[in-house]
């Protein structure tokens, strides 16, 4: 059972369905002129007007990735030029700090806010990091390890307010499908999105970009996507993007629904393997819980629950087998201890209470088995 969700999920039927008829086609080139280049392109924009639709922007906005990694990059190195400066958060994504090591590296300055014990960015420190020379603001919308949704659109209006004619992006990969994003209501420039997030196949993201924002290219040839991302597209993942994002459009309340009474059931269950420690906002993304057994390993949690035919982590795949504990965690103040104890659970849709309760069930029985080891001084405190 996959309790690991977040890192990426089950590829939707519809999807697959819809990716086998498309390879059935000729595998024509988008840009060629011929019938089955046009059949292509149709094809891309079809889904280019789902994606756009899912966050209520304009189709001629989205600019096609290879992922939220990519989207991300473009959006940061793509924006800001040596000598400008950035504000983002200490508990953004990988994908965005790396780039920010990056711009820092060309002589940028860049400010990091540190978050409330919940995850969360109060927009009045958004705006009080300000200055004249800030050509970039950027705060992910929904933070994957904890859960935190951002007051996005209060951020959004605050530095609109302080005029200093700054970029405001915004990491939604882990929002989109789960929160309502409205971009004709709230004034983002930039917006990060990934396909296998939703239901999609891996490798393909999106990266929303209001037309009269300046991006420079960081990946050079052709005139594809807007001069803004050469090579020829990927049409069964666009594909699949697509169809993805018109299901995550349709069904967002009955699977947000769902999904917190899953989560409500998994952490009912969960109660009766206390002491735990839960992290994040309460009122964040539905579909995750992040929670520690203090004294425990998560690390070799995952690897018992594995064994037991469930799929759980300690935090974003993309972490794993790093040395350093998450500074996700870190940045709202846990103690390392704490940090190493912390299991990240998150569900898709697909999951049913029943499976669910049945996997937490498996977590509270591997956590039982784990105390009563240390108890013995058996092996890792796990």
């Amino acid at each position: 059972m996959n309790l690991d969700h977040n890192a990426g999920g089950r590829v939707r039927p519809e999807v697959i369905d819809a990716v086998t008829d498309w390879l059935r086609e000729d595998a024509a080139n988008p840009s060629s002129v011929h019938a089955a280049g046009r059949r292509a392109r149709e094809a891309v924009e079809a889904a280019r007007d789902a994606v756009a639709a899912l966050v209520d922007a304009r189709p001629g906005q989205v600019v096609f990735t290879s992922g939220g990694t990519e989207a991300n990059n473009l959006a940061i190195r793509g924006v800001v030029e040596a000598g400008a400066h950035v504000v983002s958060s200490t508990i953004e994504h990988a994908s965005v700090l790396r780039p920010l090591d990056a711009v820092r590296a060309r002589g940028c300055q860049v400010t990091l806010l540190e978050p409330a014990r919940d995850g969360s960015i109060a927009p009045a420190r958004v705006a009080a990091a300000l200055r004249g020379d800030t050509r970039l603001v950027t705060i992910g919308w929904a933070n994957g390890e904890i859960g935190t949704v951002q007051p996005i659109e209060e951020i959004a209006a605050a530095v609109r307010e302080h005029a200093c004619g700054a970029v405001l992006h915004s990491d939604a990969v882990q929002a989109a499908g789960a929160c309502a994003i409205d971009l004709g209501r709230v004034p983002l420039d930039l917006v990060s999105l990934s396909g296998h997030k939703i239901g999609a196949l891996p490798g393909v993201g999106a990266l929303i970009v209001r037309r009269d924002v300046g991006v420079t290219a960081q990946m050079l040839g052709g005139p594809h996507e807007r001069d803004l991302r050469a090579g020829t597209e990927n049409v069964p993942g666009i594909v699949s993007f697509g169809v993805a994002a018109r299901l995550a459009r349709v069904e967002r309340a009955s699977s947000q629904d769902h999904l917190r009474r899953v989560r409500a059931r998994v952490l009912h269950v969960l109660e009766a393997a206390a002491p735990l420690v839960v992290h994040g906002a309460p009122e964040g993304l539905p579909g995750t819980l992040s929670v520690a057994f203090p004294g425990l390993r998560a690390d070799a949690l995952v690897i018992a629950l594995d064994l037991e035919g469930v799929a759980a982590a300690t935090g974003p795949a993309c972490a794993a087998g790093a040395a350093e504990p998450s500074h996700v965690l870190r940045a709202i103040g846990c103690a390392d201890d704490v940090v190493r104890a912390t299991l990240r659970l998150s569900f898709g849709a697909d999951l049913s209470l029943d499976d669910a309760e049945r996997a937490a069930r498996g977590v509270v029985a591997c956590v039982a088995r784990a105390r009563d080891r240390r108890a013995a001084g058996v092996g890792h405190a796990a």
